[in-house]
């Protein structure tokens, strides 16, 4: 957990990443501090390089005043006035949609910068603009993405897992970036069942969700069909849930993932544990693909990040929405506020 608050009694701003600097990051942090965040009870500052950022608001048309930092603390006094910027200086131009690995080395110190300052207390929350992978595979990146390379960093007791978050629905995948055929094999009664308590805890005392309920996907079609159709719902997924019930957990399934998404199913659960990445990724984005949010849990920090990539096709051409990445800040806004509280001694369930 964060050793401090900071400088004073307010509590600390948000840490927002560079993600890769050809993709459209720097355009939708600009528009995020141009909307009523400006008006946030917790500010945020970028991890970035600020004379790429003076020349892509130009670029863009974008009025915002960017204003360098040395500290954290000070976006508390520039944030309402101009977005403060932690330097973090790229070692050449950018062109806009083309990703380079020279920015890789950069692209990971802003990540780490920030993670450092969440854990010594100076910023309260992470949010992290998108990364391209591949750009740093081919630098030695050795790590999927940004949950696994926190974990690693962190050096997380458990698995940490990913949420996706949006007005409609929450889910989460057991296994992550992994093959479809990786991801079967990785499945195990103990994953399903970390996975879930994770989940649990966190909707407990990050969301304020007393008794959480838990629908439980299958993995094939029809939910195996009694074992027709697959047997890892009767050897794999119902004995974890039965366990998890056994523990005290409002879980239920597996159900046939076609038919758990839909409005009135909705209505029955906080969460959906699906079994592989794209069986979780699919219904939250097609539901809202422009307010999605990525919340890692398990973490000793808290990080959220917008739900979609780089998206080079159309960066630098002022297209982006802003959209999932003001809903990644408020969410972390919001999860900071929560552990604050607990810090402090209040109670959030």
């Amino acid at each position: 957990m964060p050793q401090n608050r900071g400088m004073d009694d307010r509590c600390p701003p948000i840490a927002i990443t560079m993600g890769d600097p050809a993709g459209i990051g720097g355009e939708i942090s600009l528009k995020a501090w141009a909307t009523s965040l400006r008006s946030n009870s917790i500010p945020f500052f970028l991890i970035d390089d600020p004379n790429r950022l003076e020349m892509l608001a130009t670029d863009l048309s974008l009025n915002i005043p960017i204003e360098t930092i040395t500290r954290p603390d000070q976006a508390h006094e520039i944030f309402s006035n101009a977005l403060p910027v932690l330097e973090e200086t790229l070692p050449e131009m950018i062109i806009p949609g083309t990703p380079n690995a020279a920015f890789a080395s950069t692209i990971v110190r802003s990540i780490d910068r920030a993670l450092e300052l969440v854990l010594s207390g100076n910023a309260s929350a992470m949010v992290t603009n998108p990364i391209h992978k591949s750009t740093l595979y081919d630098a030695g990146f050795a790590h999927p993405g940004h949950t696994e390379y926190l974990a690693a960093q962190t050096e997380a007791e458990c698995e940490p897992v990913m949420m996706l978050v949006s007005p409609s629905v929450r889910v989460v995948p057991v296994t992550i970036h992994l093959s479809l055929r990786d991801a079967i094999e990785a499945l195990s009664i103990e994953r399903i069942m970390q996975c879930a308590t994770t989940t649990a805890a966190a909707l407990r005392n990050d969301f304020a969700i007393n008794q959480p309920r838990i629908a439980i996907a299958g993995l094939n079609p029809h939910a195996g069909e009694d074992g027709h159709l697959g047997r890892e719902e009767i050897e794999i997924i119902s004995p974890a849930i039965d366990q998890l019930k056994s523990a005290g957990l409002y879980v239920d399934g597996p159900f046939p993932s076609d038919s758990l998404f839909h409005e009135a199913a909705r209505r029955h659960y906080d969460v959906v544990i699906c079994m592989y990445h794209d069986q979780a990724l699919i219904p939250s984005k097609t539901l809202d693909f422009d307010s999605g949010v990525n919340v890692t849990l398990g973490l000793p920090v808290v990080r959220t990040s917008p739900d979609h990539g780089t998206a080079f096709d159309i960066a630098g051409t002022g297209k982006a929405n802003p959209g999932s990445l003001i809903a990644a800040i408020t969410i972390a806004e919001q999860l900071a506020t929560a552990r604050q509280n607990t810090l402090n001694g209040g109670s959030i369930v």
